[in-house]
């Protein structure tokens, strides 16, 4: 039995600290105590301590005392915090998704002997495991991402709803999204090139430009075309561009009867109540990851995964949380068995290039419920 320490006790790091716990001596932390005792209700087999990450030397020293370190903080918080962690020479596993690119601590991480697995969610994540699991086996020219967290119940207007805050979704919506095409980076505007798919189980949905390749762009350069797409219910994008476009986004304070205010605080103060998922609210994560390239046999062959998963009425865990926080569940499951035992920082395609690796992330997530079901045909 390991003793593993998990960073922050949001809804996905709840559910990571709760499965890891089944077999591990888990230390779940955050700044809110009231939150800690919440989810220590749902599994008491947890440790709950509050600690606030961004006092480095509280945070390196109440790490030293594990394992591990999974950290699962929100993502204005995760490069540093990471850093933080690798100079205290502790193996991590990150979930914070952080807009930095996490290969410039490679270096570090190395120089410190410490192995950190980042971007481990469902997407990035998954995605990227199977990426380079493929990547082993084929000459892939295409790789494409389609993934989207909805609400089971569509509400007018926006017909969506976020488990985190609408400040990190409106992030996703005005970073500009980076694709390769023909072996070249182009950068397009997100919430563009909009088409509408069909989907077994959830109908038709819009797909758009966002900027998900993150760490794709650098480890496989000789991939020709890859792009990643967010998916929404219909009719979403248009009324998301209306507010875009009409300035609703904008960080530029503007004044209104002597009061400063950013139309971006006062839109994601708005739009809290009508996105924020309910505690117990049903909804599902749908994502198709599409690969194609020549084979073994010298065939053109395109190989599909699909992944449809509902919120667990029955541990009443979201979707999002148990695709995103088994994934990394996983990958913490994978170093402590000594599957992966590199030193440096690893995103996830670097990690399911290995076959044990890859089969123990797709057995680990199927024992939970959560099945890519992949089929394939030759061209």
């Amino acid at each position: 039995m390991h003793s593993i320490i998990v960073l922050g006790a949001g809804m996905v790091g709840s559910a990571i600290a709760i499965d890891l716990a089944k077999k591990h001596k888990v230390t779940l932390t955050d700044v809110n105590q009231s939150v800690l005792e919440k989810v220590q209700k749902k599994c008491d087999a947890l440790i709950i301590q509050t600690l606030d990450v961004t006092q480095k030397e509280v945070l390196q020293t109440t790490i030293k005392q594990h394992d591990l370190v999974v950290c699962a903080v929100p993502g204005f918080l995760g490069y540093e915090t990471l850093t933080n962690i690798i100079e205290a020479e502790m193996n991590v596993i990150d979930i914070s998704f952080f807009s930095e690119n996490s290969l410039e601590l490679d270096a570090l991480a190395k120089e410190k002997n410490v192995t950190a697995i980042v971007d481990c969610g469902v997407a990035p994540g998954m995605d990227n495991i199977i990426l380079g699991y493929y990547n082993e086996k084929m000459k892939l020219t295409d790789f494409e991402c389609l993934v989207g967290g909805l609400p089971k119940v569509k509400k007018w207007p926006f017909c969506y709803k976020a488990p985190f805050s609408p400040i990190d979704v409106i992030e996703e919506y005005t970073r500009p999204a980076r694709y390769v095409e023909h072996s070249e980076v182009v950068v397009r505007e997100p919430l563009t090139d909009c088409e509408y798919i069909d989907f077994d189980g959830v109908g038709t949905l819009e797909s758009f430009n966002s900027d998900g390749l993150r760490s794709i762009i650098f480890t496989m350069p000789h991939i020709p075309n890859m792009k990643e797409k967010t998916l929404r219910y219909p009719g979403h994008v248009e009324y998301v561009r209306v507010l875009k476009e009409s300035g609703f986004f904008n960080t530029d304070e503007i004044e209104i009867n002597g009061s400063k205010v950013s139309p971006l605080d006062f839109t994601s103060k708005i739009l809290f109540s009508e996105w924020k998922l309910g505690e117990t609210e049903e909804e599902l994560t749908v994502m198709r990851i599409t690969l194609k390239g020549e084979n073994k046999n010298g065939d053109i062959e395109e190989i599909v995964y699909n992944v449809h998963d509902e919120y667990c009425n029955e541990t009443q865990t979201s979707s999002m949380a148990r695709t995103t926080g088994y994934t990394a569940a996983a990958a913490v499951n994978v170093f402590l068995e000594g599957k992966f035992t590199k030193k440096g920082v690893f995103p996830p395609e670097l990690v399911g290039k290995h076959e044990v690796c890859f089969d123990y992330f797709m057995n680990y997530l199927k024992e939970r419920n959560i099945n890519y079901i992949k089929t394939s045909k030759i061209h």
